[in-house]
């Protein structure tokens, strides 16, 4: 299959894919029949490009990393939004890497409908419309006959969604647990090596795993996007991000931390999802200290960890990276690759 790729935004992420695509090009069409060129970009602060035959994206990728933008590159068509250009050129698939507003989903949201509306394949790594319409968007990528793959709005490309849909597959899933912001998972393991609170959180932002305001993160706000996400999509139900208890790191201590180690536990952010009897579902993002022997409590630094209770393997946990350029990606290719594998 060839992918005609419009990119909605340029960012890191978008670049890591393409990097990994033009290292990777004559092994992704061996092993899958994957071919690629891209025809479209369209990025609010860097600039649009359009070319129907194939943009040279090595091009555009050495001008971005020389402090150019993209439309300093030779193209037959400059200047189209976003919009504009899911509706005029000839893309197949739209790679939607804009940035994320969890409460409203947009303007991503508007971009991924008209990109299914109009019968191409999305990847996405964008947070907000998962957590906003993630059954209405799935109905109308199936009732338009492509797909919309969302495998980077967990961790990264640590495979948690293609783990429940395809290697699961089978078992009842009761609960989802684990570590889904490594930002606070850092944060905390350097708390327990030592430091405050608030130098360690400086040292996260030296190191590029938190923002300049890291609310998002120590809040809990990401880890509780990512659990309406496995919620939804796990256990098929509608939960909105209002409907999880939430509470982030900024009030343990380091007598805390201290009490917890002399019980033989560790502090640990927690996003969790429980089916109970009644078919309802507890949803949570908290602090917990977890006993030692808890797999998730093993976990350091800013790798993330969920753990699935099953019926027929009973927990079974996967542990990974949930950033990064090449990483994330990831999470593109692999969803390009199952529109290889089902279409």
């Amino acid at each position: 299959m060839e992918f005609r790729l419009g990119f909605a935004g340029f960012g890191v992420v978008a670049r890591g894919l393409c990097e990994i695509l033009i290292e990777k090009r004559e092994m992704l069409q061996e092993l899958y029949g994957l071919e690629w060129k891209v025809v479209a970009i369209s990025d609010f602060r860097l600039g649009s490009i359009a070319d129907g035959n194939g943009i040279d994206i090595e091009s555009v990728l050495e001008t971005l990393k020389n402090g150019g933008r993209i439309d300093n590159v030779d193209a037959p068509v400059k200047g189209w939004d976003v919009p504009t250009m899911i509706k005029n050129s000839n893309a197949n698939t739209l790679v939607e890497v804009t940035y994320t507003d969890v409460k409203t989903g947009e303007p991503a949201m508007t971009y991924i409908k008209a990109a299914l509306d109009n019968g191409m394949h999305v990847v996405s790594t964008n947070k907000g419309p998962v957590v906003k319409a993630i059954k209405e968007l799935r109905e109308l990528a199936e009732a338009n006959g492509v797909r919309y793959g969302v495998e980077g709005v967990v961790l990264s490309g640590t495979p948690v969604l293609n783990l429940v849909e395809y290697t699961l597959a089978g078992n009842r899933i009761s609960e989802v647990k684990g570590m889904v912001n490594g930002t606070t998972n850092y944060i905390l393991t350097k708390m327990e090596e030592g430091m405050g609170y608030k130098e360690a959180l400086e040292k996260a932002q030296e190191l590029g795993y938190a923002e300049a305001d890291p609310t998002g993160d120590v809040e809990g706000w990401d880890a509780l996007g990512k659990v309406v996400i496995l919620t939804n999509l796990i256990f098929g139900k509608s939960l909105r991000w209002e409907d999880v208890e939430r509470e982030g790191i900024t009030k343990i201590s380091a007598e805390d931390i201290k009490s917890a180690q002399e019980e033989g536990m560790r502090w640990k952010l927690i996003g969790s999802a429980k089916l109970l009897p009644d078919g309802t579902v507890k949803a949570s993002v908290k602090p917990k200290k977890l006993p030692l022997s808890d797999p998730l409590a093993g976990i350091p630094g800013a790798t993330n960890a969920l753990t699935f209770v099953t019926d027929e393997l009973g927990p079974v946990t996967i542990i990974g990276p949930g950033a990064g350029k090449r990483e994330t990606g990831y999470s593109l290719l692999i969803e390009l690759i199952n529109i290889c594998r089902f279409s």
